[in-house]
């Protein structure tokens, strides 16, 4: 079996904010007041203040606790010279799904790869439906016995050839991957920030459906390389250089419409990529228009193999009612993974009435996929990968209970680049923060080895609190979650608060 167990986790290494001025949620001010007495700087745990020359000053106010900090420094300055209010610029920020504080937590733990201890909601966003309105079910802990877990303790790992086939034995070290995002859509600095973080991390990340750069090649062994419906820069020799080819038949955000970048993010090198025209606007067809059935999909899937013996092959389909025929369908296609995807994911590039209105919620299609395949009698010899707006390490538990084996995450780590969901991904010269961008100019804000620590880490904090979780449930091993539906309940059908 191609392990990818046998090396250590990468450590964390703290890695600030690339901006001047990050964004919190609350705001201290000084007043003249202040003697430089430095009793803030003793007391706050968090290295807000700071001492300098003779004067004390407000350094990482974007690391205050507010409310929830044990030791509050503007409660304990002698002069009454800090006072405390929420940042206004933190309230405008995000929306139902990704809160602000969604978002700050995940910076928080790019930053400094653990979650927050206080301050800041991490688990569950307020989008008053899906996954926060679902809760994992955890016996009491006894007091005093919750100490740092340590991420060994617990087997996270999954196997992605169930077929006990010829084709390569995977084993990923977590329960997750990096989706697909396309040269173009995303900048070859965001690429291979995620990339080298899966490389690190003993996982995979997606090429998307714009082709397989040079830059990549070194981590071939990490790729998977996509073939989408507009067959955007597929090559014979990147085929046969991986170790696993995904099939993009849908994607949940925007199932019927096929894949959209516009003329402005068509650069030389994208063109040259994608075999298009400098400046023009590329559209990727729905559907496939040589698959309208399971026979023609197997053909696709033979054609892969054809080329590749050892490729594992993924189909990525979004969430039609019928999802689970879809499935049982890829699997005696010849399929290894069925990645679902539902109506949650996707970046800036997709239309809202399309997220709002077509596909099902991945919450919805998971456990109807997971019950249809035990049925048929195939559930342990396909892998099913879920994926549509996991944003949290208590999402991916939630969705894994569900019926699932393992996630794929997409939006998750542009927000460790500090993404701030401003929806201008595909306005443009894209994105102002230099990440889905491809103006040579933008993308040079993102730093290659700082964008991969910020990832790295925030993984690890995942993984953290993703084992406790499986710690408190008794569980060893991520894949005894799997259906485990009795460990789930939805708030509207609780009769006391949760």
């Amino acid at each position: 079996m191609s392990s990818m167990n046998d090396d250590k986790f990468p450590e964390v290494r703290e890695t600030p904010s690339r901006f001047k001025n990050p964004i919190g949620k609350y705001r201290l001010h000084r007043t003249p007041d202040c003697t430089a007495c430095g009793k803030c700087v003793e007391i706050c745990r968090h290295g807000v203040h700071v001492a300098k020359r003779g004067m004390v000053l407000i350094k990482n106010a974007y690391r205050c606790m507010g409310p929830d900090c044990p030791d509050p420094c503007h409660k304990a300055c002698p002069e009454k010279a800090l006072s405390l209010k929420r940042n206004q610029d933190f309230d405008a920020l995000g929306d139902f799904r990704w809160t602000a504080d969604l978002l700050a937590s995940n910076w928080h733990m790019a930053e400094f790869g653990r979650v927050p201890a206080a301050g800041l909601e991490y688990r569950t966003g307020n989008s008053g439906g899906g996954f926060d309105k679902l809760r994992m079910v955890l016996p009491k802990a006894e007091p005093g016995s919750a100490p740092e877990t340590n991420h060994q303790e617990v087997d996270l790992s999954l196997d992605l050839n169930r077929r006990n086939d010829g084709a390569h034995r995977v084993r990923i070290r977590l329960p997750f991957y990096g989706g697909g995002m396309s040269y173009g859509s995303v900048s070859i600095h965001t690429i291979l920030s995620r990339v080298r973080a899966a490389k690190a991390l003993g996982t995979f990340c997606c090429t998307g459906e714009g082709g397989f750069p040079d830059e990549l090649e070194p981590y071939s062994d990490h790729m998977i390389t996509q073939v989408a419906t507009g067959l955007f820069g597929v090559r014979e020799e990147t085929i046969q250089r991986v170790k696993i080819v995904e099939f993009k038949y849908a994607q949940g955000a925007k199932p019927g419409l096929g894949g959209h970048l516009l003329g402005d993010k068509v650069t030389p090198s994208v063109a040259r990529m994608r075999e298009a025209v400098v400046g023009y606007p590329l559209f990727s067809p729905f559907p496939f228009h040589s698959v309208y059935s399971v026979e023609d999909h197997k053909k696709h899937v033979d054609w892969i193999k054809a080329m590749n013996p050892k490729a594992l092959v993924s189909v990525k389909v979004s969430t039609p009612t019928d999802v689970d025929m879809v499935a049982v369908g890829s699997y005696y296609a010849g399929a290894h993974i069925i990645h679902l995807d539902g109506s949650y994911g996707g970046t800036g590039a997709a239309p809202e009435i399309a997220k709002k209105n077509i596909a099902m919620p991945i919450e919805y299609a998971v456990p109807k996929v997971h019950r249809f395949l035990r049925e048929e009698g195939v559930r342990d010899k396909i892998t099913v990968i879920a994926s549509g707006g996991l944003r949290t390490p208590h999402d991916i538990a939630k969705i894994i209970a569900l019926g699932a084996d393992g996630v794929c995450i997409g939006t998750a780590d542009l927000v460790a680049l500090e993404c701030v969901r401003c929806h201008n991904c595909e306005s443009g010269r894209g994105c102002a923060r230099g990440i889905a961008t491809t103006d040579p100019e933008l993308e040079g804000q993102v730093d290659q080895d700082w964008g991969s620590q910020r990832i790295i880490n925030m993984y690890l904090a995942w993984t953290k609190e993703l084992t406790r979780l499986l710690k408190r449930l008794g569980m060893k091993s991520v894949q005894d979650l799997v259906g485990r539906t009795d460990c789930l309940i939805h708030l509207d059908y609780m009769k006391t608060k949760f």
